[in-house]
């Protein structure tokens, strides 16, 4: 496991009873470096969505478990926030809260001159991810996808 994973699964783990006793669940936890600053960011959610109340009261009770626990030796900036309207599908719970609904998929490598496609997620596995557009249905290799996220429609 690498630090990073490490890191995120000690941040979930922590996190766990916290957003329980808050009423929220566990979206995603990810810890990253951008530019010269890491970020631990914790994404929640709840079925009616996250408002900054309950972002905050799971910030303040999520840093003081972190000062405490003390796992990170890096600097670091912590955020807690709702995964948003165009969230990234990067689990398999995700996925499956989203069957039917509208993905835009990005590939590492084109396909007929292509990189970007989207359609309504139909179905998954270990392997695979299958989406409808129009008529048709189109699989996709999980390992060639470089990012997966609801469609935004406006």
């Amino acid at each position: 496991m690498s630090k990073r994973e490490s890191y995120e699964a000690k941040t979930e783990a922590l996190l766990q009873p916290i957003a329980e006793k808050n009423g929220v669940e566990i979206y995603d936890v990810e810890y990253v470096k951008e530019g010269s600053d890491y970020y631990l960011r914790a994404y929640i959610d709840k079925p009616e969505g996250v408002n900054i109340i309950d972002c905050e009261n799971v910030s303040r009770a999520l840093s003081d478990a972190l000062d405490k626990e003390d796992f990170i030796p890096d600097a670091y900036i912590l955020e807690v926030s709702s995964p948003g309207l165009g969230r990234t599908l990067k689990k398999d719970k995700h996925l499956a809260k989203s069957i039917g609904e509208e993905v835009e998929i990005k590939l590492f490598k084109a396909i007929d001159k292509c990189k970007e496609f989207s359609g309504v997620l139909e179905s998954f596995d270990a392997d695979t991810i299958v989406i409808k557009e129009g008529e048709n249905l189109r699989t996709f290799e999980r390992s060639a996808i470089a990012l997966i996220r609801l469609a935004l429609d406006f």
